[in-house]
């Protein structure tokens, strides 16, 4: 869903928060092998002025939290969680500039601050913008080649996953 979140509402656009709703399509879609979270950019809007990195990850950890706690039928595993960190948001540009003014000096460090995370809470993790950056055209979003370069290294991380 365009302008999703980790657990902050939108205040223009309903629903636009990744927490509501997902353990339920945990339970519907169980027993999973993996579930892969990569939220976080859409948190560093100008409606959230104070979210930093390390906001950011908190999101990430109620998300992985709520993954864990779906109401799973007995005997079902809980899946394993790989959090990937999106590419640093680079200086906004174009339409979407004032939607994402200052993000680009607020996520600093997302990176580190998933990384600890997804250790502390003992999951995967995979950092996009070490195969990726964020778009030349908006400074934001994944180009159509950046999609490319980014499902490809997940490929090979899922595949490793999959076969411990």
């Amino acid at each position: 869903m365009n302008g999703r979140r980790t657990v902050w509402e939108d205040p223009f656009k309903p629903g636009r928060n990744g927490r509501p709703g997902l353990a339920q399509r945990i339970e519907i879609h169980s027993p999973l092998s993996l579930v892969i979270l990569m939220l976080g950019t859409n948190d560093f809007q100008f409606c959230h002025p104070f979210n930093d990195a390390w906001s950011a990850a908190q999101g990430i950890a109620a998300l992985v939290n709520e993954v864990r706690q779906a109401p799973i039928e007995p005997g079902m595993p809980v899946p394993p969680i790989l959090v990937v960190c999106p590419p640093e948001i680079r200086s906004p540009k174009g339409s979407i500039a004032p939607k994402f003014l200052g993000a680009e000096k607020r996520c600093v460090g997302l990176a580190g601050a998933y990384r600890q995370v997804a250790s502390d809470l003992q999951c995967s993790f995979f950092d996009a913008g070490s195969v990726t950056t964020s778009s030349v055209v908006d400074g934001v979003h994944l180009d159509a080649d950046q999609h490319i370069k980014l499902g490809t290294a997940l490929a090979e991380v899922v595949r490793h996953l999959l076969t411990i």
